[in-house]
């Protein structure tokens, strides 16, 4: 009938019919009645029409006692595999369903049959289309979708050897290339229906099957990710990223990228929909989690960002709000990631400001854990070792052949923190300087996804031209030369850009004159404020006084000198009970130059009876030699080169504290190099004013302190019967916290050498030094401080020579405690860090002590080439007494309460992991090179080379820290060098 009153009318005769007359039924209702209605339909009816099967489902229900029922089960079984393989519509798929859901006995029997219906059925679900738009014509098709897939839940409980050949159907409908169909999001449906204890086994079938081309693989994870749109769906987004986490294990990152890009924005608007959101946020949230090589990803999606979040918030629900703090924290750990996008970045800063924001400790772990190079896989367990960073999120340096010394330094400054924030922030573009090589290092350090970096580029361009390439050198030397070169290249730029600003004005002749003028402005920069010093001088620079007096007309000459480092002889041991002055009865020519402030070579060099080892000729000999002509040359420059150190305790009886101690400290170290100096015999000094050679008195004062304070432990001394550099390698125990004695000058001199040093010392070469220290002049106010510094890194060296062994280094993040800002703003600041309230308390040193104490676990790492791990300062501290031929040679101190620091602006927000911006060109390198390293390793995964790379770099599971020393790059070195014959420990 044309309407249901006559509808419902035509039912109540059937009904009649059948109960009162049911042989007359039984015979009307029979095999050739179903089978005409079910092909050619009735009347106007097509057999297409869901009338035609209620008509039948209620004749069935009417002679379900009759024998002849039977006849029509079997007819059914045919014909509902018939009916599925012509792809009906959702309304006559669902009623079929809901027929066979009532009269289980009309579903094909046999594996083969009832195999063959279940993958009809899933390819007629994947056909399915909403008719309609409206609310009302989509809760209809959801409803008759959820009947059809509840069928199928049936079957495959009822026979289970159905399951695996139905979701391989599935999947071969989801991976189909064919652009003319699109299957239907109602697939999603059957998800819920998988038992999840399948998950492992299926994804592991899945992305190991060679037979599953990429392009198959790709197509079928857009189409999962589709499913989220579907309502009602349960466990979609757990297969989703169980699928995605299985690609990555087996490194199929190509697949990743692609489906990341292409979906990332579908999966960002569905959290628009309360329906579908939890999971829809739960995909989102992996996909930019492990998205890390680079920032495209999540760029995608900041545009839309603001308005979901104000939507958020407009809703007031608390399920709403409970969404909100989960996509704030996902947006905190992006931002964090990938700073350096204010422009981007501050309106949804703005949006969320009110909201919760994750520690930066909780923002690393889940980054950690999220990443694609993180996911567990299938392959040998070594796999994810080499396949992405450590856990410790930093980068290791590949071993370029004997270059440890470089690897060794460069983490070290790189964990310089506020050194690493200044040279990441300069605007270097279109330069190709030095600097620029090392902020291109550093950016990669920060932000590449490899294991480890091979800084090929940047040791090429930084190694000193007389080191031999693929030979063991000196870490001090090669630091000094580097921290010089950066030096006097920004210097001798800025010189030119000024020349060159006014280069148009001057003829030839007065060009070259402003040219001498602009060298001798910029020699004098450290008289000037911070901002005509260069970043060098900023960081490491220094400035020490000597003072020489006459012992006999007691007159004075004083002069004030800039240096980068200092270097600590060992103590003689004939000094270790009398603190009186130290004696200088010969003289010796050295070659350091003042840049280096490596003077260290005078102080003991009378009283260095150690197994006849020149100690004042340690490291500075060769770090030295070759460096710059014009100081090789200069005779007695060890008076003009004199560099200091900190001391802690400087009023502490030193007798009493060296007096029976095994162990030197570095304390002790500096508290000899500060004790007063005589030279006398050979070593006398020319005075101006008794117009002779005299016994005379020199001392020296630190008078400016740099941010990070270098110590170099001269270790390697020169054995003149044997022509070879032996190595001191008594133990000396690191003190976490040092004072440095600083006497600031409330009215300074002149600087007399000139600033940096290094132009003065050319128009010196050959003068005397007493006519390079002028008389003092009106007295000097001086103000004792005692500035904390705090222990930032070390670099050890394993051997027993200078020119062999091998270097790595310990490390830590340290930054100034007090505010951040600029120098110059430091009185304006009414904010007071904690140390600085305790400096008008208590002892800073002791206090930081107590502070440091309670370490922060994980808080050092050990560098050792391409490998980087945990550790704690306890091993730092007992390195050598554990190994004997490990010993700390270089220190970098920071000092604590500074305000001199970076200024990374905490207040905006935009530079939550405290490194700024990195310029455009360096995130492109960047993002480059971390999409070539997922290609390499997705290369090595599928051809399994990595099984037989593994084979050779076979690490103990808990490191060397409490076992066994780093190892070694030479065949005389300590460790694994000539201690051990583990191949694996040798870094070549």
């Amino acid at each position: 009938g044309p309407d249901p009153f006559q509808r419902q009318v035509g039912r109540q005769v059937l009904d009649a019919y059948g109960r009162f007359h049911r042989a007359e039924f039984e015979a009307f209702f029979n095999r050739g009645l179903v089978l005409g209605l079910l092909q050619r339909g009735y009347g106007e009816l097509s057999n297409r029409d869901p009338a035609i099967l209620d008509y039948i489902q209620a004749g069935l229900r009417l002679i379900m006692s009759c024998p002849s029922v039977l006849e029509l089960f079997e007819l059914l079984q045919v014909e509902a595999l018939r009916l599925v393989c012509e792809r009906p519509a959702p309304p006559l798929c669902a009623r079929l369903c809901q027929l066979l859901g009532d009269f289980p006995q009309c579903l094909p029997r046999g594996r083969k049959l009832s195999l063959a219906f279940c993958q009809q059925l899933v390819r007629s679900i994947a056909h399915f289309q909403s008719q309609g738009t409206r609310e009302a014509e989509l809760r209809l098709y959801v409803s008759q979708v959820t009947q059809v897939s509840a069928l199928l839940r049936s079957v495959w409980k009822a026979e289970p050897d159905t399951l695996l050949p139905s979701l391989q159907e599935l999947f071969a409908v989801i991976s189909s290339a064919d652009t003319s169909f699109e299957p239907s999001v109602a697939l999603a449906s059957l998800v819920q229906h998988i038992p999840l204890q399948m998950i492992t086994v299926l994804i592991r079938s899945l992305t190991t099957d060679p037979n599953v081309k990429d392009a198959s693989m790709t197509q079928a994870l857009c189409r999962m990710i589709d499913w989220l749109s579907w309502p009602l769906a349960q466990h979609v987004e757990t297969w989703v990223i169980a699928l995605l986490k299985g690609l990555a294990a087996v490194q199929k990152f190509t697949i990743l990228i692609d489906v990341t890009l292409l979906k990332i924005e579908l999966v960002f608007n569905r959290l628009w929909f309360p329906l579908v959101r939890p999971g829809a946020l739960a995909v989102l949230s992996h996909m930019l989690l492990s998205f890390q090589h680079s920032p495209e990803a999540f760029h995608l999606i900041v545009p839309h960002v603001v308005s979901l979040v104000h939507s958020f918030k407009r809703d007031g629900l608390p399920s709403s709000t409970a969404f909100l703090m989960q996509l704030t924290e996902l947006i905190h750990c992006m931002m964090y990631h990938y700073s350096g996008f204010p422009e981007l970045y501050e309106p949804i800063l703005e949006a969320i400001k009110d909201m919760p924001k994750p520690t930066e400790e909780k923002i690393k772990l889940i980054l950690s854990q999220s990443a694609w190079t993180s996911q567990s896989s299938s392959l040998p367990s070594c796999l994810s070792r080499l396949s992405g960073k450590s856990e410790t999120g930093k980068t290791g340096l590949i071993n370029l052949g004997n270059t440890c010394y470089m690897n060794s330094v460069i983490q070290a400054l790189f964990m310089a923190t506020d050194f690493r924030r200044h040279v990441l922030s300069l605007n270097l573009n279109g330069c190709n300087s030095l600097m620029r090589k090392l902020q291109h290092l550093f950016a990669f350090l920060a932000h590449t996804q490899r294991e480890a970096y091979a800084p090929r580029i940047f040791f090429e361009a930084s190694r000193p031209p007389w080191f031999t390439p693929r030979s063991q050198q000196d870490c001090s030397e090669y630091l000094r030369f580097l921290l010089d070169r950066l030096h006097e290249e920004e210097r001798t730029l800025k010189a030119l850009s000024s020349a060159k600003s006014s280069e148009s004005l001057m003829n030839e002749e007065s060009q070259a004159q402003e040219a001498v003028h602009k060298t001798q402005v910029f020699a004098e920069a450290p008289c000037m404020g911070s901002e005509e010093r260069t970043l060098i001088e900023r960081m490491f620079g220094g400035k020490l006084k000597t003072t020489i007096c006459c012992l006999n007309c007691k007159s004075m000459s004083q002069k004030e000198e800039a240096f980068t480092d200092l270097s600590l002889a060992f103590c003689p041991p004939t000094s270790l009970g009398n603190v009186g002055p130290k004696c200088m009865e010969h003289s010796e020519v050295k070659e350091d130059y003042v840049v280096q402030t490596n003077t260290l070579a005078t102080s003991p060099a009378a009283e260095t009876p150690l197994n006849n080892l020149d100690v004042n000729r340690g490291c500075d000999t060769i770090m030295s030699e070759g460096t710059i002509e014009d100081f090789s040359t200069e005779p007695n420059s060890e008076n003009t080169t004199i560099s200091e150190l900190k001391q802690v305790q400087p009023n502490r009886d030193m007798s009493q504290s060296l007096v029976g101690k095994n162990t030197l400290s570095v304390t002790d170290l500096l508290n000899y190099f500060l004790a007063p100096e005589i030279l006398s015999g050979d070593n006398k000094y020319y005075c101006e004013k008794c117009a002779s050679l005299q016994n005379a008195e020199k001392t020296m004062q630190i008078i400016e302190e740099p941010e990070y304070l270098i110590l170099t432990l001269l270790r390697f001394s020169y054995d003149p019967k044997c022509h070879i550099r032996r190595k001191i390698l008594d133990n000396v125990s690191l003190p976490l916290v040092l004072e440095l004695p600083v006497k600031s000058i409330t009215s300074p001199l002149a600087v007399v050498s000139g600033g940096w040093s290094v132009g003065v010392e050319i128009s010196e070469t050959g003068e005397n030094l007493a006519k390079k220290l002028k008389p003092s002049g009106a007295e000097e106010v001086t103000c004792p401080q005692l500035v904390p510094y705090v222990l930032s890194s070390v670099v050890v060296h394993s051997g027993v020579s200078s020119e062999s062994g091998h270097y790595y280094s310990y490390a830590r993040n340290v930054t100034g405690s007090g505010p951040s800002g600029l120098c110059h703003q430091s009185t304006a600041l009414s904010l007071v860090s904690p140390q600085d309230k305790l400096l008008t308390e208590e002892s800073p040193c002791t206090v930081l002590e107590n502070e440091l104490d309670t370490e922060m676990p994980r808080e050092w790492f050990l560098f050792n080439d391409s490998r980087v791990t945990f550790t704690s300062f306890q091993s730092v501290q007992k390195i050598t007494s554990r190994f004997p031929k490990d010993t700390a040679y270089v220190l970098f101190y920071k000092k604590q309460n500074s305000t001199c620091g970076f200024n990374t602006n905490p207040a905006n927000g935009l530079w939550v992991n405290g490194d700024p911006p990195l310029q455009k060109d360096l995130m492109e390198a960047i993002t480059k090179d971390n999409k070539l390293y997922l290609q390499e390793q997705e290369l090595s995964a599928r051809t399994q080379a990595l099984q037989a790379a593994s084979a050779s770099c076979s690490f103990r599971p808990n490191g060397f820290d409490d076992n066994d020393p780093p190892g070694s790059c030479g065949p005389t070195g300590g460790g694994g060098g000539g201690g051990f014959s583990t191949v694996g420990r040798l870094v070549f």
